[in-house]
């Protein structure tokens, strides 16, 4: 029996698995490493959060972005935005120098079972563990507008179905959303020759602003300082400080991070959207149906104003909603017994375990707990050393028959995978 399953091998899996590692835990990660940036994001796309900002975490801080661009004759500058396929390859030499080797088979199911949980992986092989830390990203999470439900994939897809936008060169698409998924996706369609147009419901659109100098003057960096989320004190709040944003108010909570850091496309994509995309702010679709060529889009405007649209297909850039009910990979009886917020995310203790023992959850679906930053790579590093410090907790609370000591508390038996360096 193992004292950790790490389900996921994203940014935050990656990183709670190198901090397990060098904690000594025994332990298993599965999952395909950054499939997520490798395989639901096209080519062209660049990284949002700073460089400095977008490490994943090791104990010994060894295993940085700057470190892998160094070594590969790559930029790392503030202000100078990561190439997408960069990122997603400083993942992949992160995970073969900073954690165990990563199984990358699928787990699809997770239940409850003797002394922990029982997991099963794509091909049927049973595994069990005293713990489980779930960092399976954003895709359980998809969300698509009521309207555009249920209409065929030819028809409707989301923006994370896309690593290749080449087969709509020459095609009109619709692009709804404001924020930079949409934006970004719809600037890479214009430039390949697509007919392309943003539909969002905002009255305009929102563009962040390009951030201050990294060197200034001290009185300026005291008005409003940098952080892993943008400038300013409320950003650095949320960015500093997930446990003291885990005691507000629930509701205040559950409201930031529905709220905070909102739709908004980057300021090096602007110039790139508003020469080349039709952009319709203050636009909501009511209803949407096939027709000859493609789909017909009935849209309500924010002024009250009603029109329909033809177009050939639609790209949802509609985001995630991280509720509990999405979690599939859980048996139905396991996931039934995890509290939930209001909002339909999972009530968490302070160190990421769930309302079940024993389970640990990571990433978007903690942002309601711990805040927006849970939402972006930076929270990796404060998930990561939290999370494996509950989990050590956890494996000394609940000893089972025959399980092994957790390090640095007795004698155990076995050891943990070697770490490549």
């Amino acid at each position: 029996m193992y004292d950790l399953l790490v389900v996921g091998a994203g940014p935050y899996g990656l990183s709670i698995a190198s901090h397990a590692a060098a904690a000594g835990l025994n332990l298993r990660v599965f999952g395909r490493p950054m499939a997520s940036w490798r395989d639901h994001m096209p080519d062209g796309m660049f990284l949002k959060s700073e460089p400095w900002a977008s490490n994943l975490s090791d104990p010994g801080g060894r295993w940085g972005l700057d470190a892998y661009c160094a070594e590969q004759g790559l930029t790392a500058r503030h202000a100078h935005p990561i190439p997408v396929e960069a990122f997603a390859s400083y993942g992949l030499w992160f995970a073969r120098n900073a954690v165990p080797e990563v199984d990358e088979r699928t787990i699809t199911r997770v239940s409850s079972g003797p002394g922990g949980f029982t997991a099963v992986t794509e091909d049927g092989q049973a595994l069990h563990a005293r713990t489980v830390a779930l960092a399976v990203g954003v895709m359980p999470f998809i969300e698509v507008p009521p309207a555009l439900r249920g209409l065929h994939p030819t028809l409707v897809t989301h923006s994370s179905h896309h690593s290749d936008l080449g087969h709509f060169q020459g095609k009109d698409v619709t692009v709804i959303g404001g924020g930079q998924a949409a934006l970004e996706t719809a600037a890479l369609l214009a430039e390949q020759g697509t007919r392309v147009r943003v539909l969002a419901r905002a009255e305009r659109l929102r563009w962040n602003d390009v951030p201050p100098p990294w060197e200034r003057p001290w009185w300026r960096s005291v008005r409003s300082p940098h952080s892993g989320l943008g400038p300013g004190w409320r950003n650095w709040f949320y960015a500093e400080r997930p446990a003291l944003f885990r005691r507000l108010p629930q509701a205040s909570r559950s409201r930031i991070a529905a709220t905070a850091l909102g739709p908004a496309g980057a300021w090096w994509v602007r110039d790139r959207v508003e020469r080349a995309v039709d952009l319709l702010p203050g636009q909501e679709v009511t209803a949407a149906a096939a027709v000859p060529g493609g789909l017909r889009l009935d849209l309500a405007g924010r002024d009250g104003s009603r029109r329909s649209l033809e177009t050939e297909h639609v790209i949802a850039a509609t985001g995630f909603k991280a509720h509990r009910d999405r979690l599939s990979l859980l048996s139905a009886e396991l996931r039934g017994t995890l509290a939930a917020l209001p909002d339909g995310s999972p009530v968490l203790g302070r160190s990421f375990e769930s309302s079940h023992p024993g389970l640990f959850l990571a990433g978007l679906v903690t942002a309601s707990g711990f805040g927006p930053a849970m939402r972006f790579v930076y929270g990796a590093t404060f998930t990561a050393s939290t999370l494996v410090q509950g989990v050590r907790r956890r494996l000394r609370s609940a000893p089972v028959r025959g399980a092994v000591s957790v390090p640095g508390t007795g004698s155990r038996s076995g050891s943990p995978s070697p770490v490549r360096g």
